[in-house]
């Protein structure tokens, strides 16, 4: 059994306070900026040539100067729920893609991942609580105490208001707010019981030795898997790409899961690799390591074709309605936008490319690290243009991201370690568990 070391517990616990400490001193600070401030803010973003909008509602309704301070005013004020909502809805997707990698190891009946069943039963127990953060984001937006999402503006799809958006009438259908709400909380109940439930079955499987309660568990982990396949592509629309609800992509929800998928691994890769070298974990060794690490590989480069394939299309048809959700990103995100290939595509090519180096485990456990930090950066890029614009270079957005970072980051930890004391670390009823012990790569 694993105990969740009297340290490691602290520095959970210190990461969560640190978070809140740092995050509250970013929303008063921002809470603190005046409407004089924020034109300032916006007449230094204009002078300075930068004007491509970050938003496409930027290019609808008046354009004149009242017009223009409004939206910067409510860009600015969305600062703390946007810094939040896009950390919220990366590890609530690692957790989710974490119990997707397991369904699929289980539903394609291998053996080498078994002794780390456990490893990724204890990460999926994260999602009920980031569920929970993402259900109040929900209810903050949809009360009108945030404003992340346009669509929400009651203005723009009343065809008397002198706001109305045809575009977002034609997709009011879709986009409302009780069925968005309705949406939000399938996602998170039904990640939730499917993470209970698989548990549960793989706890029986490991009490009874029974074949046919392992045959249960084929069929919950396939259930899941057709569940993350409509839910994963439908919380991308609702959490993500609604954002700016007037731009279109069918490469997006794979481009958003890949990005989960992909840190997911790494995660599982730094719980196995801790608790190998404390002693917890001996029969994982350098052989699941490799798998692990093409993986890591493999998903790597996946994200980048999507990314590619999405930029590729836009940038070429050059349709200007499509064409600015990257043009204003270059201009306004230029720091980060471009500059995440490296740390997501570049460098895992360079590093992980040779079947040799995926078996040291300092390498991938350093590159496990970097990956998740570069996806990290990716959510970063999909949320806060379209709800900060170009006013996110400042010291509360640095803060507030910081502080939403650390916060997660802690709770995350003490969710997923506390979460693994109470596993059996080795599932000795799982029929695939002696061809794990004794794995090893052909190659």
């Amino acid at each position: 059994m694993y105990s969740f070391s009297p340290k490691l517990k602290s520095t959970s616990i210190i990461l969560l306070v640190v978070g809140v400490v740092l995050f509250a001193a970013g929303f008063f600070l921002n809470r603190g900026l005046s409407t004089e401030k924020i034109e300032h803010m916006m007449e230094a973003v204009h002078s300075a040539g930068h004007t491509s909008p970050t938003h496409s509602s930027e290019m609808i309704g008046p354009q004149d100067h009242t017009a223009h301070l409004e939206h910067a005013e409510m860009q600015v004020h969305n600062q703390p729920l946007a810094s939040l909502h896009f950390v919220a809805v990366f590890f609530f997707g690692v957790s989710a893609a974490v119990l997707f990698f397991y369904c699929i190891q289980h539903a394609a009946h291998a053996g080498w991942p078994i002794i780390i069943t456990r490893v990724m039963e204890a990460i999926a127990s994260y999602i009920p609580w980031g569920g929970a953060i993402l259900i109040i984001i929900m209810i903050l937006n949809i009360t009108h105490n945030g404003h992340l999402f346009h669509w929400m503006d009651p203005e723009l799809t009343d065809p008397e208001s002198g706001h109305f958006d045809v575009i977002l009438y034609e997709k009011k259908k879709f986009l409302n707010i009780p069925f968005y709400a309705i949406r939000t909380i399938i996602y998170v109940v039904g990640a939730s019981f499917f993470a209970w439930k698989l548990k549960a079955q793989s706890k029986k499987v490991d009490d009874t030795k029974s074949l046919v309660e392992y045959q249960f568990l084929y069929r919950w982990a396939v259930g899941y898997i057709a569940f993350f396949g409509f839910a994963s592509a439908s919380w991308a629309w609702d959490w993500l790409m609604s954002i700016d609800p007037h731009w279109y992509s069918t490469m997006y929800i794979w481009y958003s899961m890949v990005s989960c998928l992909s840190s997911g691994i790494a995660v599982i890769i730094l719980l196995s690799v801790y608790l190998k070298k404390n002693g917890f974990l001996p029969q994982f060794n350098d052989n699941h390591l490799h798998d692990l690490g093409v993986f890591l590989f493999a998903t790597s480069l996946l994200w980048t074709y999507t990314w590619f394939a999405q930029f590729m299309l836009y940038w070429y048809a050059n349709v200007p309605e499509e064409v600015n959700y990257f043009f204003g990103r270059f201009q306004h995100y230029s720091p980060t936008f471009l500059p995440m290939l490296v740390v997501n595509f570049v460098l895992p090519l360079l590093v992980l490319v040779s079947s040799s180096v995926k078996r040291n485990y300092k390498v991938v456990t350093v590159m496990a690290i970097v990956v998740i930090c570069g996806h990290i950066l990716d959510y970063f890029n999909m949320v806060m243009p379209g709800t900060v614009g170009p006013y996110w270079n400042t010291p509360e957005v640095l803060l507030l991201v910081l502080g939403s970072i650390l916060f997660v980051v802690g709770l995350f930890m003490f969710t997923v370690l506390s979460a693994l004391t109470k596993l059996k670390l080795i599932p000795t009823g799982n029929p695939y568990l002696h061809e794990s012990e004794i794995y090893e790569y052909p190659f």
